[in-house]
């Protein structure tokens, strides 16, 4: 084995120091002939042993080879896919149990249909609306408060067509719907004049039961979802001829108690005059 003289070789630092000699090997750059027909001389990385050069790798077929990389060359890159959540938007934060987004004219017309006796609230908003953004935390507060009242959120750029059949012009807007009442209220009212809805929600809030099936909306307005197709075409609009039979059942019963007063009176002063 031969050893290197190179004292300030870092190879040969690592290796046994005897006296002043270090022992080891010592890579260098040797000169290494290639037998072909344009033979030349190329520096090659390479290690002594016992006088002779060991080359590291074959340089054959890479004419030209230099210790510079290419130009071209590009190291790989490691690729990961890297899945971030989306964020949560103004209009879905805080939400709670009982606010329901509407996406179609149809799940608002069933919504209010099948609510029964509860008290719904619809609220017309638009996600560029800066007065909308301001009073959502509040409204999902009394939302809170109110467990048995439904708020339907109607997003009023999604659903143009219907807003504008239903005729809602100004945002934030809100409607009051009940049972067999129907429409109750609607108003507009932002973060300052959120005493509006506040006194709508006592007024309107308390539990009550109503005779027959929940109204929704007015049947005008369904006529004009209808006419525009946002409602689907077997949707049964509420029949004349029906309210005027119920009125008619009404009225028969109001005239008999009426008529059965008014002969006990009777009866009764024929029996004073006896």
């Amino acid at each position: 084995m031969m050893a290197c003289s190179m004292k300030s070789c870092l190879y040969c630092l690592n290796g046994t120091i005897v006296g002043s000699k270090s022992i080891g090997f010592c890579p260098s750059l040797v000169s290494v002939q290639r037998r072909d027909s344009k033979s030349r001389a190329l520096p090659m990385l390479g290690v002594e042993f016992m006088g002779k050069p060991l080359p590291v790798s074959d340089l054959k077929g890479l004419g030209g080879w230099s210790l510079k990389s290419p130009r071209n060359f590009s190291p790989p890159h490691a690729q990961a896919s890297i899945c971030v959540s989306r964020s949560l938007r103004w209009w879905e934060k805080t939400l709670k149990p009982n606010m329901v987004e509407i996406h179609s004219a149809n799940e608002l017309v069933d919504s209010l249909l099948n609510a029964g006796d509860r008290l719904v609230i619809v609220d017309f908003y638009s996600p560029f609306c800066g007065g909308c953004k301001t009073l959502h935390p509040k409204i999902c507060q009394l939302a809170e408060l109110n467990p048995n009242a439904i708020i339907l959120k109607v997003n009023h750029d999604e659903l143009k067509a219907m807003c504008y059949s239903l005729r809602i012009h100004v945002l934030p807007f809100f409607r009051f719907y009940r049972g067999a009442e129907g429409r109750l209220c609607s108003f507009s009212c932002t973060n300052a004049t959120i005493k509006k809805f506040k006194d709508a929600l006592a007024k309107y809030g308390t539990e009550r039961c109503s005779l027959g099936p929940a109204k929704g909306l007015d049947e005008s307005e369904l006529m004009n979802l209808a006419s525009i197709g946002q409602i689907s075409k077997g949707f049964s609009l509420p029949s004349t001829k029906e309210e005027s039979m119920k009125d008619l059942v009404m009225k028969s019963i109001d005239l008999s108690g009426v008529l059965s007063k008014a002969g006990n009176k009777m009866e009764l002063k024929k029996e004073m005059l006896c």
